[in-house]
């Protein structure tokens, strides 16, 4: 960072491979996000030579393509710790470095951030010795948000940059020679001082002299792919090669320049430098370890995970009814929902990374009768809340949302982990939430789901449940109804979702140490089985809680408000939930146990509590 903007562009050159070396050799062994930061490499560093990283605000939408620019900023040696417990984050972190400008997890937030960057500037008075610089990928383009904020930034002419990082060629294809000799030329300083001149010109020209000149500029622009960010108030420059680091500092010293909101529009190639993951592979997006050489996963399988079953008995039910339509937002293989789209294409739908859209989208299909599945990560979920509410549960129509990656997810961490679907859906009214136990308990909630006559939400982990499949005899869900798993004992461990796997796992630590425990399934917790709860008041005096969500607002929270103030008094309710903050990133079992949410950190705790009674 010090001497890179001192550098010769052969060292330039050099750099950038430098630091795609890096990224590979720490990828291949930890894990992580690869082929777009591979493919963001030149940019980032032609970022960095042009712009002041100790002034500008440098903003990376979704983040996880920052990985050079951890490495630009100090963090070279550290690297080696990307993702892991205690070490540094895959996204842009400020905690972490003064030159992460702000936290990013989720995406299209990035020109809102410059918005109000840009807002800040103006007000300190620093326009002309600070910019806010953005790189956006081309996927984040999709969602509303982004375009909300280019619509004002268009109005307001606030200063910014924002590098459209196009690897997968979606807003627009070049066309041919004649494209790139155009783009090349609106990217030179030359054209930019003319156009600012000939506009200033035409001020003075009779109007029909300067229509006639506009429409030509116009006609010009019509085979670039400007025009979209032209007509909202924005300067366009581009397509440019995202690889061609002399043309790259060329453009962006020319944007700087402009004192007004430019897009600079680049295209790319995903995984840049690494032949096996170049080009678009969905699977070279994030990865675990792999062998450099052949591009094999290292990961061994812990059996089939829990998006399987879903994807596998969702297609079961599929093929049989035509009915059943589903859709996901940018993630059809992480919420396997590839599958079906590849068989059912006309009744499965990947919209993007459009959250909003894909919640209300499903909404008039139920009304007509279909049956529509949102496959959606719990983290993702919460962009799509009010629509939830307003386009869904309002009206009372029968969504199903299976919600993936509920819990700990493990390295993606803080903006990642779902801790808070449970608190955020219960208090939405007409909303239904069970949730399965293992393998079997899940398929059964996908058909219960299939044939639920109003909106419900089922929940499931990253990965494998926790309870091994077959232990407990899979039985059907009926609304509102508990099931005991383990009848007998001194206390009640209640347990929800694959936190019945944790409740299960201590009360085996607990027999150990010849303490008996009942363990409830409580498989909905709205509505929660009153019965079956008011009962337990009678057997149990201490009951301890389990599930994969927060705590403020959760199961226990939720078991509290339903009973009656009276039976509360003869039970003690204690919840191994998460805390009231938000979750580092790291290996799972890790992360669990550094908030003491290991079975075998439960237990101890709870033999604690047994003897001071």
């Amino acid at each position: 960072m010090d001497n890179i903007k001192e550098m010769t562009l052969p060292q330039l050159e050099e750099l950038a491979e430098k630091i795609r070396k890096r990224i590979l050799d720490v990828v291949s062994r930890h894990g992580g996000h690869l082929s777009s930061t591979l493919g963001a490499t030149d940019l980032i560093v032609a970022m960095h030579y042009v712009f002041d990283v100790e002034k500008d605000p440098f903003i990376f939408d979704v983040s996880h393509q920052a990985y050079a620019h951890k490495l630009l900023t100090g963090r070279w040696d550290s690297f080696e710790t990307l993702r892991q417990f205690g070490g540094i984050s895959g996204y842009t972190k400020p905690s972490e470095s003064p030159y992460d400008y702000y936290v990013a997890g989720h995406s299209s937030t990035s020109v809102s951030l410059a918005v109000g960057a840009a807002k800040s500037i103006r007000l300190r008075g620093e326009e002309g010795e600070r910019i806010p610089v953005v790189m956006i990928g081309d996927g984040a383009m999709s969602a509303g948000m982004v375009y909300e904020a280019l619509n004002e930034l268009g109005d307001r002419k606030y200063p910014a940059v924002i590098i459209l990082n196009d690897n997968e060629m979606s807003i627009a294809k070049p066309i041919g020679a004649i494209s790139r000799i155009l783009s090349h030329a609106m990217a030179s300083p030359f054209y930019q001082k003319f156009k600012e001149r000939t506009e200033k010109m035409l001020e003075h020209f009779p109007d029909s002299a300067a229509y006639m000149a506009k429409r030509m500029e116009e006609g010009i622009r019509m085979i670039t792919p400007g025009i979209l960010f032209e007509e909202m108030g924005l300067e366009y420059i581009g397509p440019v090669d995202g690889h061609d680091l002399e043309q790259l500092i060329e453009t962006f010293e020319t944007a700087k320049e402009m004192g007004k909101p430019v897009i600079v529009h680049a295209q790319t190639i995903k995984g840049k430098g690494y032949k096996i993951a170049e080009g678009y592979y969905e699977h070279w997006h994030g990865v675990g370890p792999f062998d450099k050489e052949s591009g094999e996963s290292l990961k061994k399988s812990n059996g089939r995970s829990a998006t399987q079953i879903f994807s596998e008995k969702l297609y079961k039910l599929a093929a049989a009814d035509e009915k059943i339509v589903g859709v996901t937002a940018a993630m059809p293989s992480g919420t396997g929902m590839k599958l079906l789209m590849e068989k059912f294409p006309e009744r499965f739908w990947d919209v993007g990374i459009a959250e909003q859209h894909a919640v209300t989208s499903m909404g008039p299909l139920a009304k007509e009768g279909f049956k529509p599945f949102v496959a959606i990560y719990s983290t993702f979920l919460q962009r799509g809340f009010d629509q939830v509410v307003h386009d869904i549960a309002l009206m009372n129509l029968p969504v199903a949302f299976a919600i993936d990656r509920a819990g700990i997810v493990g390295e993606d961490g803080e903006t990642h982990q779902g801790a808070f679907d449970i608190g955020y859906l219960r208090i939405i009214p007409n909303m239904t939430l069970f949730a399965p136990r293992d393998n079997g308990t899940l398929e059964l909630a996908v058909e219960y789901a299939a044939s639920f006559p109003t909106p419900c939400a089922f929940r499931y982990p990253r990965g494998s449940m926790l309870l091994e499949n077959g232990r407990y005899e899979a039985t059907m869900f009926e609304l509102g109804r508990a099931e005991y798993l383990e009848e007998d004992g001194d206390i009640l461990l209640i347990g929800y979702g694959n936190g019945v796997g944790r409740a299960v796992a201590v009360a085996d630590l607990l027999k150990e140490r010849e303490v008996e425990a009942a363990v409830l399934d409580l498989r909905f917790v709205k509505p929660l089985d009153i019965k079956a709860l008011q009962d337990a008041t009678k057997r149990f005096k201490k009951w301890f809680v389990f599930s994969d969500g927060a705590k403020m607002g959760g199961v226990a929270s939720a078991i509290e408000e339903a009973l009656m103030p009276e039976a509360l008094k003869s039970v003690e309710i204690y919840s191994f939930e998460y805390e009231d903050k938000f979750i580092p990133h790291g290996n799972t079992k890790r992360v669990e146990e550094s908030l003491g949410l290991l079975p075998e950190q439960i237990s101890e705790k709870i033999l604690k509590i047994l003897e001071k009674r």
